[in-house]
């Protein structure tokens, strides 16, 4: 009775560190909403239907043909050690051509790249080509923050971000360390962003994972990328070019807001920034330049 015991309390341990186990398996692949959390593996929950054929894309064709070569190739280095070391092969063969398996190592990979080619183009086909914008926004990238700038017809106003302090966050009310910034962009939900991107020194790199969206911020050009969010929310990104000293501290925010609350913060904006008028241009409206 005594050992049915023990093994019945070393049983339950056993359950409850398997469940702990699967719990932080289980945290560590759940998809970040807006940011990555601790832990995380895997992309963070897209908002946009491009980061969803991101992941897709991802998942679906990459990962599984990436899988299968590496296993490939695993085996083949196992079956070669096995069978030709000079034990089981003291005598090499002499054979130096087989046109079938050249053939074959050429014909497959080209295959394999056909294969990721007819899903890749019409996804970055969708990247690329910009639709008709609601709203317009030009962020410029500097050492080492990033400036937003809004058209006359949404108040033509411009602001800095700079990330925030430690000492002044607020954990209470959603600030994060390394990503809160003093000034968040504003934009509304399901509408079409068209961002204009560029760099007033360096090159820097615009991403925010959840909207799918990477653009180098170059100085003297102007890269352009869209974005439409299907939920509102906050969501970072962080310049992923070492630009510097300080790129680690250049952190991306947008504030997915409804049409009322952005009308507000327009109102409120606009006098705030109060920016004078014509001091930032944009590039005309219309079909957009694919993003480089």
């Amino acid at each position: 009775m005594r050992v049915a015991g023990i093994i019945n309390r070393r049983g339950a341990v056993a359950v409850l560190l398997l469940t702990a186990v699967a719990a932080r398996t289980g945290a560590a692949f759940a998809n970040g909403i807006g940011y990555a959390e601790p832990g995380q593996i895997g992309f963070q929950q897209p908002v946009t239907e491009v980061a969803r054929d991101i992941e897709w894309f991802h998942n679906a064709i990459l990962m599984p043909i990436i899988t299968l070569i590496s296993l490939f190739v695993l085996a083949l280095l196992a079956y070669v050690v096995w069978k030709f070391n000079d034990k089981a092969n003291p005598v090499p063969t002499r054979t130096t051509h087989n046109t079938l398996l050249e053939v074959a190592w050429t014909v497959i990979p080209v295959m394999i790249l056909v294969i990721i080619a007819a899903y890749s183009f019409p996804l970055l086909t969708k990247e690329l080509v910009i639709p008709n914008a609601d709203v317009t926004v030009k962020v410029t990238g500097s050492q080492w923050h990033w400036a937003y700038a809004y058209p006359k017809d949404q108040g033509d106003f411009s602001f800095d971000s700079y990330i925030k302090d430690e000492k002044d966050l607020k954990p209470e009310a959603g600030d994060i360390r390394l990503l809160s910034v003093d000034n968040e962009a504003f934009v509304p939900v399901n509408k079409i962003v068209r961002l204009q991107i560029t760099a007033a020194d360096v090159i820097h790199s615009f991403i925010i994972q959840s909207f799918g969206v990477r653009v180098d911020a170059v100085p003297g050009r102007l890269n352009e990328t869209w974005f439409k969010a299907e939920r509102e929310g906050v969501y970072y990104g962080q310049c992923s070019k070492i630009c510097g000293k300080d790129h680690a501290f250049m952190p991306i925010v947008f504030r997915v807001v409804s049409d009322e609350k952005y009308q507000a913060w327009l109102a409120d904006s606009k006098k705030k920034f109060a920016a004078a008028p014509g001091s930032t241009s944009f590039a005309a409206a219309g079909p957009a330049p694919a993003a480089q």
